[in-house]
């Protein structure tokens, strides 16, 4: 298997693997939580919270362990993943995001194919997944090396709670959660605006993390954080 392969693989793979995470733990949570919504929502933000952290840890020296077109658009940007490549990242993390739908349904003897009913809509909607996609990338691009893992995971749990979203933060995620009728799903006519704020939030921490970079060397003297091409994380960062 070439390299590119097993870049898409793994991009493919971690991404179907936190689509379960997130869809499995919200329908665990909202059968045990016995309608208490926020027992539920606290349940599926620490799966979530643990399960991005150990992928994000695993295939991060593979691909980057993006999981999300955002971050990949934003690497591709700065020069940090081939463009050539974005496309092809992309496809991966979308077709993953459907089968981690799937393979949660699964395991929960639910219905593999089906469509959320559940509304996801509104200006406030809209601000909270500008902000949670907007934070997020920020944390990738601004974390200093080997805290990527815990930063991103520490921010999204966060996240779950502070946005009125619940911090999707992430196009594939949207497109994947659109396939599951459950605690975890977005109803189709709700991903549009959903991705067109994700986008809208990762475009302005782009551009806010490219300032700072302008101006750190007049204030300090130490050069800026830099990045790996083609990742977030790398085998250095690993413990």
């Amino acid at each position: 298997m070439s390299g590119v392969s097993r870049r898409l693989l793994a991009e493919g793979l971690g991404t179907a693997l936190l689509l379960a995470v997130v869809i499995g733990s919200g329908v665990m949570g909202e059968r045990l939580a016995a309608g208490n919504v926020a027992i539920a929502l606290l349940a599926n933000t620490l799966a979530t919270v643990g399960g991005l952290y150990v992928l994000i840890e695993v295939f991060g020296p593979v691909s980057g362990a993006h999981f999300n077109p955002a971050v990949s658009c934003a690497m591709a940007w700065r020069g940090e993943l081939e463009r050539g490549l974005l496309l092809p990242y992309a496809a991966a993390q979308l077709a993953g995001a459907v089968l981690g739908a799937w393979l949660a349904h699964a395991m929960f003897e639910m219905a593999i194919w089906q469509f959320s009913a559940r509304p996801r809509s509104g200006v406030g909607q809209w601000i909270a997944e500008a902000v949670a996609t907007f934070g997020l990338l920020l944390v990738i691009l601004r974390a200093p090396a080997g805290r990527v893992a815990a930063m991103v995971a520490a921010y999204i749990g966060a996240a779950y709670w502070f946005t009125a979203s619940t911090s999707f933060a992430n196009p594939a995620a949207a497109f994947g959660r659109m396939f599951s009728d459950s605690f975890a799903g977005i109803a189709p006519a709700s991903v549009p605006g959903f991705v067109a704020a994700e986008l809208a939030g990762a475009a302005l921490a782009v551009a806010l993390d490219r300032w700072l970079r302008s101006v750190e060397p007049a204030r300090h003297s130490a050069a800026p954080i830099s990045t790996t091409p083609a990742s977030c994380t790398t085998p250095s960062e690993r413990p």
